[in-house]
């Protein structure tokens, strides 16, 4: 039967690569793939494979930036913690949406939160010799591991669809009675699945990290997206469950990019606890010549990573989270378009025999989100990826996120208005395929 590409083009493309399997591809190299994919075949494709925000962007941050530009700071170099203006305005921020205090001193900008992550996991394993391993909490962004690979940091993971709830507790004790774990990383709401931890099971996470002495890295790349929960009826603020109050030992990665659909630009805050910015170790000193766990990151790291992060960027993402923290703009009105993309494509996917994959958030149904998981049958993520390329759809295979289960991580930022039927036609031709293969 026709199809909008030929199976033997993939398996070309891959040798290329010097990659064997779809199971091996990283996200950038797929999205590589599917742009060749589409110069040859003339058609579009269904693009469900990158988070790249499909909204424009903050019109207050691009304001700022602009004013900033024009007031002359493309001349000036950043300082290398960060703009007084940014520093206030997250510290504001994380006060008004999760309500915890981190002092704007402790605020640190990234170049996105790719950085801030890759600063935090230098950082955290150099705090205690002992203590040489990152626990990932699982599904998670594939290049948050490959993060600790470069640094030849040593990883394990769980995947969390198992031991929700009072399960959390014993699993993760599991691996940090062992000594060696020196910080639990995650995302809420979670990229792939869009699960999002609970109050308790935040509780749970943070009493045991100070119990073991664990950093908690916080991945709020999509802080308060989700849609289920409404706004704080004190502030009218949208508000996001974390970590905060059951730890002092805490690094919070907040992000641009899909708040404020502000990627382009690269930046992003660590807000990293008092306790912990000041603390001080032997291994830290011994390691990188300064003890104190803030000036390592910010006089060590951030300086020989980038020297500091743009200075036009910064004005802008502290405008947006302060006039956010405000209440004067209301950005989650504008994210919110996700969701209702992520309802429509479901519904087309469920009609033509896809399931969701991770469905379930404990008691409820997994909500509607930036991100969602798809699979069809018994098939693995692999041989369900190579039919939807053929058939003009893309998305990631999810054991690549480190998913126990087999499917693929989907997005909803790339889709337009025309894309739902083209997305039926797309999966009609899908299943005569598979009918016919």
């Amino acid at each position: 039967m026709k199809t909008l590409i030929d199976s033997s083009l993939i398996e070309s493309a891959l040798a290329k690569l010097e990659v064997t399997s779809l199971n091996d591809l990283s996200i950038r190299q797929l999205v590589s793939l599917v742009n060749r994919f589409e110069k040859e075949s003339g058609e579009e494709f269904i693009h469900f494979e990158i988070g790249v925000p499909g909204l424009p962007p903050s019109q207050v941050g691009i304001e700022a930036q602009k004013a900033a530009l024009d007031n002359g700071v493309a001349a000036v170099y950043p300082a290398l913690d960060g703009e007084p203006e940014l520093k206030a305005a997250a510290s504001k921020f994380v006060r008004a949406i999760i309500g915890a205090e981190v002092a704007p001193a402790h605020c640190i900008p990234t170049v996105g939160s790719m950085q801030g992550t890759f600063v935090s996991l230098m950082a955290v394993a150099a705090l205690d010799k002992k203590r040489d391993t990152i626990l990932y909490i699982d599904p998670g962004f594939p290049v948050q591991k490959t993060q600790a690979d470069v640094l030849g940091i040593r990883r394990e993971a769980f995947d969390v669809y198992n031991y929700r709830a009072e399960k959390i507790g014993p699993k993760l004790e599991e691996y940090l009675s062992t000594g060696r774990i020196a910080a639990i990383l995650y995302s809420n709401p979670n990229n792939p699945s869009w699960m999002c931890l609970t109050e308790d099971e935040l509780r749970t996470i943070g009493e045991l990290a100070t119990k073991y002495d664990a950093v908690v890295i916080e991945d709020l790349a999509y802080a308060t997206m989700d849609f289920r929960k409404g706004l704080d009826p004190a502030t009218g603020l949208p508000t996001q469950v974390s970590v905060t109050p059951y730890t002092d030992n805490y690094i919070l990665l907040l992000s641009g990019s899909k708040m404020f659909s502000y990627a382009g630009e690269r930046i992003a805050v660590a807000c990293i606890s008092d306790k912990l910015f000041e603390r001080k170790s032997e291994s830290l000193k011994e390691r990188y010549g300064l003890p104190s766990f803030g000036n390592v990151f910010v006089h060590k790291l951030i300086y020989t990573l980038s020297s500091g992060v743009s200075h036009s960027a910064q004005m802008a993402l502290a405008a947006m989270m302060d006039s956010a923290a405000e209440g004067v703009y209301n950005y989650r009105d504008e994210v919110a378009e996700y969701a209702r993309r992520t309802e429509r494509i479901r519904e087309i996917l469920t009609r033509h025999g896809f399931h969701i994959v991770y469905d379930k958030d404990v008691d409820e149904p997994v909500g509607n989100g930036f991100f969602f998981t798809i699979g069809y049958k018994d098939m693995s993520g692999a041989e369900l990826l190579g039919y939807l390329l053929q058939c003009g759809v893309s998305g990631i295979v999810l054991t690549s996120t480190g998913a126990e289960y087999e499917g693929i991580r989907a997005c909803s930022s790339a889709i337009k208005p025309h894309h739902y039927d083209l997305l039926d036609q797309r999966l009609a031709m899908f299943e005569e395929l598979v009918a016919n293969s």
